[in-house]
């Protein structure tokens, strides 16, 4: 990706109109192939400088377009309306490292408006002190007009001194502690001059300027977090660290994209409130088509029907092609700043004490990443896993039959929206599986079923190859009809292949989830079959899982221990799953007595880290908080709540939504009044002890007197929904962990149990 930066200074009282010109401009910009992103920023100390930022896809985009009609209309409009510009006003950046020895960051922040004059307090004092630091040169303070985001753009003599100044944690009170509160949620980006097209020459660092070591390391680039593989799993991982302000690389060896609908295409209830709180979920609905039940038939007869339209949940099942589901990821990734590299292929790696060095195979050369983490999520031909031992416990189970898959139309009398599986018994044992999908469009479905025997007949009797396959051919329409005559209803046609493929299924799940600084997610650390739709949604929540506590621990705040609790939480999941997907995959129902609480736990709404050493409660009464979520259980939306100033009701997803942990306390009007007057001093060691890593919120019942202080925020059950989904009384708190599962709670409110529980999770927690 290319950046360019272009500084002009406006004419006196040319501001307005320089802005003006850039709105017009902006939009054809928009339209111009390959351009990724376009602002105006202004200088926060010149309010007649301005900075045109423009992104593309690569440099042949942004060439082409230099030469083009749209940037000669910004030339011309902007013209008249500024003083005159040089060779050292433009700005020639990329992602990854160029000939340049010097390195620029851009830090993206909040300064709400009533807070900055205490921002511009410290803004100064920290420049000065950030003179000292080795390595550093310069930075520019800017602002995107009429909004609340600063950037700050530093430039730096190269990769090694930055990353040695922002890997220690004290920095953020030595330098930067007089605007640290600001830097708690920030955006970062790292870019390597180039050069520009019309210099002729390399841009170096100013001469007056120290002169530049040799390289200290044959490291190619410097990242936080490599990820391999941007399937879902390796999206969702880089948009929760990127969310954070955590600065990874995402590597995928496919050159192009997806565009067939060859893998998962079921949405799980708790996969949709992930996608809420990710900012995807409307496009999401937009794409997809609501599944709304399901039906078996066995030997031809209806042995059971159920809605999957249960008015308890947020979301209902929805059907979308895993190529959508990584369309909309990406583009979700994009909007942070970062993009997915393709035809980049991990060939091996090493790890220390303080880093995992990693050698990638891209389409131009060989390169090298030094990481403090790696992530595989590389998939069931996982490299990752491979390079490190990992080996499935068991055994990597194969299934003996073959299986097809073909998405056409179909033309029968079916209820809309329903998945519907056919299978045939001859003497009480499955041999014939018929598993139809709807699809968006008129009459679409994407079928599963046995493969006719000459496919297995071409793979000579041996096993034939685990997942997709590529090596045989691809079913034909007259293929698909033939399933359908022998399982389907009589009479049932269908038309209009669009693709097809065979495949074996393969089931296992890895004897470790990660060794020392590398782990793996998803498909790397196991495998399902397809019933259920498991496999993708189950790596989403390794992801959601995993990316929290490795933002922590790029913080330099993860208490010792914090990552190996992402085995011990995912793991017992993921063998539960793969298990009850093996159980299910010939069967006409694993449980019938409760299909309902079956369907829940298949859309993971069941879900709970119980078992995890990170939660805990501290219980005055054995029945206290009995109905509401217990330690590790999903924390359930409510609504009904009011807060001062806002016209509306708020739902509880709405104050714990964000990338931190949200300590909510509860109070009613027999709340003992010691409880309510030191809220305040518990919610200062809170934020204390966890380096501002936890939002707090005071939830009133409506005949509890409010406080006078506002902080922490106060926020009325007004509908006394809170009170009654989580079973409070008098005090009480529930500490929710950024992935919404209940982290701790109590009642009455235990100040020294939760410090003890933070200790778990944060490091300092004393």
């Amino acid at each position: 990706m290319i950046r360019t930066m272009l500084r002009i200074r406006a004419r006196p009282g040319a501001e307005p109109d320089v802005e003006a010109a850039w709105r017009t401009v902006a939009g054809q910009l928009g339209a111009v192939p390959g351009n990724l992103g376009r602002d105006l920023l202004r200088d926060a100390h010149d309010t007649r400088a301005f900075v045109v930022v423009t992104e593309w896809v690569d440099e042949s985009a942004w060439r082409e377009h230099e030469r083009g009609p749209v940037a000669a209309a910004l030339v011309a409009a902007l013209r008249p309306l500024t003083e005159p510009s040089g060779a050292d006003d433009v700005l020639v950046m990329r992602d990854t490292p160029g000939a340049g020895s010097t390195i620029f960051v851009d830090v993206e922040l909040t300064v709400p408006a009533d807070r900055l004059p205490e921002f511009e307090r410290g803004y100064p004092e920290v420049t000065a002190r950030m003179g000292r630091v080795p390595g550093y040169l310069r930075e520019d303070l800017l602002r995107e007009p009429g909004s609340d985001l600063f950037h700050i753009f530093a430039e730096w003599r190269g990769e090694a001194e930055f990353f040695h100044w922002i890997r220690n944690p004290a920095h953020a009170q030595e330098e930067a502690g007089p605007i640290a509160p600001f830097l708690l949620d920030i955006r970062r980006r790292l870019f390597h001059r180039v050069d520009h097209p019309d210099s002729g020459r390399v841009d170096q660092p100013d001469s007056r300027r120290e002169p530049s070591r040799g390289k200290e390391t044959d490291v190619h680039t410097t990242t936080d977090v490599l990820i391999v593989g941007a399937g879902p799993t390796g999206l969702t991982t880089a948009v929760e660290l990127a969310r954070r302000g955590v600065d990874c690389r995402l590597v995928e060896k496919r050159a192009t994209p997806p565009g067939q609908a060859d893998k998962a295409i079921g949405v799980h209830c708790r996969t949709m409130e992930i996608w809420e709180r990710q900012g995807i979920v409307r496009e999401a609905m937009d794409a997809g088509i609501w599944l709304t039940g399901n039906m078996v038939f066995v030997n031809g007869h209806e042995t059971h029907r159920m809605s999957w339209e249960l008015p308890e949940l947020p979301y209902a099942h929805l059907g979308l092609p895993q190529y959508e589901t990584e369309r909309l990821l990406t583009e979700r990734l994009a909007t942070l700043g970062v993009r997915p590299q393709r035809g980049a292929e991990l060939v091996a790696f090493t790890q220390d004490d303080d880093g995992v060095t990693a050698t990638l195979a891209t389409q131009t050369g060989e390169e090298t990443v030094r990481a403090r983490y790696l992530v595989g999520c590389d998939g069931a031909h996982s490299r990752v896993r491979e390079l490190l031992g990992l080996t499935f416990s068991g055994g990597l189970g194969r299934f003996p039959q073959l299986f097809m898959l073909g998405d056409v139309d179909v033309d029968w009398d079916m209820p809309a929206g329903h998945l519907l599986r056919f299978m045939h018994e001859t003497d009480g044992r499955m041999d014939g599986m018929l598993v139809c999908v709807p699809l968006r469009g008129e009459s679409r479905y994407r079928i599963a079923t046995l493969a006719p025997p000459r496919f297995f007949a071409q793979t000579g009797g041996q096993d034939a190859p685990p997942g997709f396959s590529e090596e045989l051919a691809e079913p034909t329409l007259d293929d698909v009809q033939a399933a359908v005559d022998r399982l389907a209803p009589p009479g049932t046609r269908v038309s209009n292949l669009r693709w097809s493929s065979v495949f074996r299924i393969s089931h296992g799940i890895v004897d470790r989830y990660g060794d020392r600084r590398v782990f793996v997610a998803g498909d790397a650390a196991h495998l399902h079959p397809p019933a259920g739709g498991q496999g993708m949604n189950t790596g989403i929540q390794d992801a959601w899982n995993l990316a929290w506590k490795l933002a922590l621990a790029v913080r330099g705040v993860a208490a010792p221990g914090l990552l190996d609790s992402y085995e011990t939480e995912r793991r017992p999941e993921g063998e539960e799953i793969v298990g009850r997907a093996v159980r299910m995959a010939f069967t006409d129902e694993l449980d019938r007595e409760d299909l309902k609480r079956q369907f829940l736990q298949e859309m993971s709404m069941l879900l709970s880290y119980a078992d995890s050493p990170l939660v805990g409660e501290s219980l005055a009464a054995p029945d206290a908080l009995r109905s509401g979520p217990a330690p590790g259980d999903r924390a359930p939306d409510v609504g009904g709540l009011r807060r001062r100033g806002v016209g509306h009701p708020l739902r509880l997803y709405d104050l714990i939504g964000g990338t931190r942990h949200t300590l909510l306390l509860y109070a009613d009007a027999s709340a003992d009044a010691a409880t309510l007057a030191g809220v305040r001093t518990l919610c200062a060691d809170v934020r204390r002890q966890t380096a501002g890593q936890v939002d707090v919120y005071l939830l009133l019942h409506p005949d509890a007197p409010a406080p006078a202080p506002l902080d922490p925020p106060v926020v009325q059950d007004a509908g006394g929904e809170f009170r009654a989904a989580y079973g409070v009384a008098g005090s009480a708190l529930y500490l929710i962990r950024p992935d919404g599962h209940v982290g701790f709670r109590s009642q009455p409110v235990d100040a020294d149990a939760l410090g003890k529980n933070l200790q778990l999770v944060f490091r300092g927690a004393r």
